[in-house]
């Protein structure tokens, strides 16, 4: 059962009439957070051995109920929505914020892929039998408890929940205060919908309640939280990199470029790129960084920041994008701080380069490492810049808003990773496994 503070009024009493009881320590909210964790554990052996069958089951069930629950999810989302607008969030952040019945049907919908795909677990990553007879598989295995720490995104609640039932995992959400009163509602309409296909409300629980601290305590669960994801801004994933002891997957921050070579088609470039710009501005997978070639500066940049510029896109740029912009239009200096900055807004930085080199030589000094565009016709141009650069996606003649678990055929995603180890861009239902290996013999002893 999930506990919930007393609701106090503006005297301090609460609203039974009673003094509030005290406020809790920090030593509280840790064993109250491990307490819900070792609850998760449990439940997660419950899951570990469920069927396909019975997650594909409660996928279609969520799905189902969040649908049915659509009016009391919007409002409440209202309330967060309207909290953060009178405390400045930006239009960006708002839009990624805000739910409506549209946006519950395609998560709702997201949660059905999941259930379309196949079961990672108990799949066999590789196996064969030893000269001496021994028979050894390494299978995928479930994490077990997987911890979520993000901000401003009820979606992620939902897309978190679906990902972890179905790779076996139980998870534990710190959703952050922007969009508290939205996740409050959509976990207990999930935990109400896995209950009545038989299976631990424990599964999905929040820990939203306990603030800050609790989100500390998660940090420091470990051998009861198997691994943490942050998903959120620079500071943080930066944070919950150095204060964890659970083993944490970083997902970056996404200073995405795109670049137009010298042969790009000007029509083709102009589509990417107003996609990756303006498809969605509060995204991690928008681009943030437009660098042209000088060869096809003249042709394309004009014409490139007057539809910006239509579609309510401020510009930072250099000396040459500022002599190439329409008379109307205001450039800004763009600054080392511009070339390093994730926007989220409607901003974008904008540098005209000398040729391919200078190209890949500004992205590699300021890419956060997430996605990287090229728009080209010339094959070398194109393998270059795959090869060359080193971050976790790269788009060929494509937007950078496709490194999306959903829009790659992974079904939703838990967070995008740029880090190495383990997993990197799109992390899917693999990438929430772990593996086992199993070794059968036939009284086998090592010599």
């Amino acid at each position: 059962m999930t506990l919930t503070p007393d609701r106090t009024t503006a005297a301090g009493t609460s609203a039974t009439g009673t003094s509030p009881a005290p406020a809790p320590t920090s030593a509280d909210v840790s064993e109250q957070v491990r307490e819900t964790a070792r609850r998760a554990k449990v439940a997660s052996r419950v899951l570990a051995t469920a069927t396909r069958a019975t997650k594909d089951a409660a996928l279609h069930a969520l799905a189902d109920a969040l649908v049915a629950a659509s009016a009391e999810i919007v409002a409440a989302n209202a309330v967060d929505v309207e909290r953060g607008r009178a405390a400045g969030t930006s239009a960006g952040l708002l839009d990624r914020l805000t739910l409506t019945p549209e946006r519950i049907g395609v998560i709702a919908d997201a949660l059905r892929e999941l259930a379309a795909l196949p079961d990672p677990v108990g799949e066999v990553v590789r196996g064969s039998t030893l000269p001496n007879g021994l028979r050894m598989r390494q299978l995928r295995v479930p994490m077990g408890v997987v911890g979520m720490i993000y901000e401003a995104r009820p979606n992620v609640t939902v897309d978190a929940a679906g990902l972890a039932l179905k790779s076996g995992n139980a998870v534990i959400l710190r959703g952050g205060s922007a969009a508290a009163s939205s996740n409050e509602v959509i976990v207990a309409v999930l935990a109400r919908a896995l209950e009545a296909q038989g299976l631990p409300a424990d599964l999905v629980q929040s820990i939203d309640r306990h603030g800050r601290p609790g989100a500390v305590a998660l940090m420091h669960a470990r051998g009861l939280v198997d691994v943490l994801v942050p998903r959120g801004g620079a500071d943080l994933i930066r944070t919950v990199l150095q204060e964890s002891t659970v083993p944490v997957i970083e997902t970056g921050v996404g200073n995405c470029h795109v670049y137009v070579d010298a042969s790009a088609d000007p029509t083709m470039a102009l589509e990417i790129l107003l996609n990756a710009k303006t498809q969605r501005v509060g995204v991690c997978n928008a681009a943030e960084t437009l660098l042209v070639h000088a060869d096809a500066a003249d042709g394309f940049l004009p014409d490139a920041l007057a539809a910006l510029a239509r579609a309510g896109v401020v510009v930072h740029g250099d000396a040459r994008t500022a002599d190439l912009a329409p008379a109307d239009l205001e450039v800004l200096p763009a600054t080392d701080e511009d070339w390093a900055t994730e926007y989220l807004a409607a901003e974008i930085a904008v540098r005209v380069v000398p040729d391919l080199d200078e190209a890949l030589e500004h992205i590699r000094t300021w890419t956060s490492g997430h996605t990287e565009a090229i728009v080209t016709r010339d094959l070398v141009s194109s393998e270059r810049f795959v090869a060359e650069l080193d971050s976790a996606a790269i788009m060929v003649n494509a937007s950078t808003r496709f490194t999306d678990g959903g829009q790659l055929g992974l079904g939703a995603e838990i967070g995008i990773s740029t880090q190495k180890l383990h997993a990197r861009g799109p992390m899917g239902l693999g990438e929430l496994t772990t593996t086992k290996w199993v070794v059968h013999g036939d009284g086998h002893v090592r010599p």
